[in-house]
């Protein structure tokens, strides 16, 4: 009997799959059209979120978003705690998926 042909594909299209390959993840640098909020915790337990998908929808580019907050992050490193980076889950799956097909298109 012929065996049924195994899809090449992986697929993981759920979100949480994502977030858990995600947290295994050393991220050093994260590009900005993948970044969904930016939150600021300051010492003094404020906290400034930074909407970068809302940027975007404005007009901004990429370029200007990181210049704009890196410019912004140095002028307050003194008083800021840490910084959290929220990844746009559904971005990072729609520019991961090609790559990974690509890759294993041959296996």
């Amino acid at each position: 009997m012929p065996r049924k042909k195994q899809s090449k594909r992986i697929n993981i299209d759920s979100r949480e799959r994502w977030k858990s390959i995600l947290k295994t993840v050393t991220k050093e640098e994260v590009p900005v059209a993948l970044i969904q909020v930016v939150t600021v915790n300051l010492i003094d337990g404020t906290q400034v979120d930074v909407d970068i998908r809302e940027l975007m929808a404005e007009g901004f580019d990429t370029d200007e978003i990181e210049t704009m907050l890196n410019t912004r992050l140095a002028a307050l490193d003194n008083v800021i705690k840490d910084v959290d980076f929220f990844i746009n889950i559904d971005s990072v799956a729609k520019a991961v998926q090609p790559v990974t097909d690509d890759i294993l298109k041959n296996f």
